[in-house]
């Protein structure tokens, strides 16, 4: 559960950068995580969540590249902004973090659309994250 944790706040922390253009320093603090009620976030989460908020946000031209490549009959600046946060830090992950099976990645995603995001979006990403996670592996 622990990275589950991890990938909410990434997902959140790269949104706030992108729609909320909150500086990457700022971000990285993960101090807009704590609750007002005392909770904070634990070293292994911020551990985690940083480590993706970073290397998304480092190689966020690459990772968009490659997303853009897949949209079919999408404009890149017309998909929903969860949508895009969570496609990044899945794309991050395919790319960066090889110990972590591509399946997870694509699982753990469809729960952060179907927690986060649009209706129906869990499929939308699932279809991209599919096609991506083909074409790196048949380029390997």
């Amino acid at each position: 559960m622990t990275r589950r944790k991890g990938r909410i706040l990434a997902f959140q922390g790269v949104y706030s950068w992108d729609v909320g253009h909150i500086p990457v320093d700022e971000v990285l603090t993960l101090s807009w995580a704590n609750n007002g009620e005392g909770a904070s976030v634990s070293e292994e989460n911020g551990a985690f969540a940083r480590v993706l908020i970073a290397g998304t946000i480092e190689h966020h031209e690459e990772i968009d590249a490659l997303i853009k490549s897949h949209l079919t009959s999408w404009d890149f600046e017309r998909v929903n902004k969860v949508s895009i946060a969570i496609l990044r830090i899945s794309v991050y992950s395919f790319l960066y973090q090889k110990d972590v099976l591509p399946s997870i990645i694509i699982d753990e995603a469809i729960h952060l659309a179907k927690d986060f995001g649009p209706e129906d979006s869990f499929r939308f990403i699932n279809a991209i994250l599919d096609n991506i996670k083909k074409t790196l592996s048949s380029n390997s």
